[in-house]
């Protein structure tokens, strides 16, 4: 049996960035190398899959953000409407970039503002179906200063939930319009969150809002704290009762509901915050089974946001009751 354990490979998580979508990782690579033609065939191949389109065409975006691909495309065929759906979420990300670069606090050119959320309209009127322009509507809200006025933010928010009610991309970026670090409080974010999960249907991700609310919480403070140890008072703020609970009640409505199957790509990273959640709250039981349906599948976030991302997830789903590989 020792040399059986010698022999057995060193567990560690895959924090793959495209969560083992390997039509998107290829795809990823033509933008590296400047070609805009395997995007296309990527999304023509995704169709109206929304969850699986919106998680590709998020990661993208990134990916476009530092090239001239997506101009490349549209120059190319100016008519395609998903050129005009990946330019406006790639411009969306550069204008975030740029916001980033200048520092918290610091003025956003309201003219390249302004341009970014026409080139999301226009996206929209390209492909009338696609809930995507309207995520990147939403996400882009956030930089307006003092927001973009509440009945212009419920006319976009409306508009995504009549192409995708179940939108949880769509959903994480209004519930972060709403938090403390941008357009609300934490009060407010929550209740978003909370109203969601309450009303999403049995087997929706939906729930998961409001672990990501909980992780958007621990930021704004710990980033309050500027680094200087625990927040005073705040190291229950994973597992108090309430916490404890929300955790249990998004792992019965969504995993409970779910339907069996391997894992989507789209599914990991909200997986990876409720097995985050549940780690934190000291609930072995759910975090046991989570393990179990990711396997090495990792995300980032929100481990880096409480760690080491690699060795808080290897010691936990060491943890479990043999967790398999």
């Amino acid at each position: 049996m020792g040399a059986a354990r010698r022999r057995s490979p060193r567990f560690r998580p895959d924090f793959d960035p495209d969560f083992g979508d390997r039509a998107l990782t290829d795809a990823r690579h033509d933008i590296v190398i400047g070609r805009w033609q395997g995007v296309r065939d990527l999304l023509a191949a995704t169709g109206e899959d929304w969850p699986r389109r919106t998680h590709r065409l998020r990661l993208l975006a990134h990916a476009a953000a530092g090239s001239a691909v997506a101009e490349a495309w549209r120059a190319a065929e100016p008519d395609h409407p998903d050129a005009a759906v990946l330019r406006a979420a790639t411009e969306v990300v550069r204008l975030f970039t740029a916001a980033i670069a200048a520092g918290r606090g610091a003025a956003v050119d309201r003219g390249r503002l302004d341009a970014t959320v026409m080139a999301c309209l226009t996206a929209a009127d390209a492909r009338p179906a696609d809930p995507m322009p309207w995520v990147s509507l939403l996400t882009v809200a956030r930089l307006y200063e003092g927001g973009v006025g509440r009945r212009r933010l419920r006319g976009w928010w409306d508009e995504l939930r009549a192409r995708d009610p179940d939108n949880l991309e769509g959903h994480i970026q209004l519930l972060r319009y709403w938090s403390a670090r941008w357009h609300g409080t934490h009060g407010a974010m929550y209740d978003f969150a909370r109203d969601a999960a309450g009303a999403a249907p049995p087997g929706s991700h939906l729930p998961v809002l409001v672990q990501v609310a909980r992780v958007e919480e621990y930021r704004y403070v710990a980033e309050g704290a500027q680094g200087q140890g625990p927040v005073r008072g705040f190291d229950q703020h994973w597992k108090h009762e309430l916490a404890a609970t929300e955790v249990r009640r998004t792992r019965e409505r969504w995993i409970g509901g779910r339907q069996p199957g391997p894992v989507r790509p789209e599914e990991v990273e909200p997986l990876n915050y409720l097995t985050h959640a549940a780690v934190h709250a000291g609930l072995p039981e759910v975090y046991g089974e989570l393990f179990g349906l990711l396997g090495a599948r990792a995300s980032w976030v929100p481990w880096a946001y409480t760690g080491d991302p690699a060795e808080q997830y290897t010691r936990w789903r060491g943890g479990t009751a043999r967790a398999t590989s």
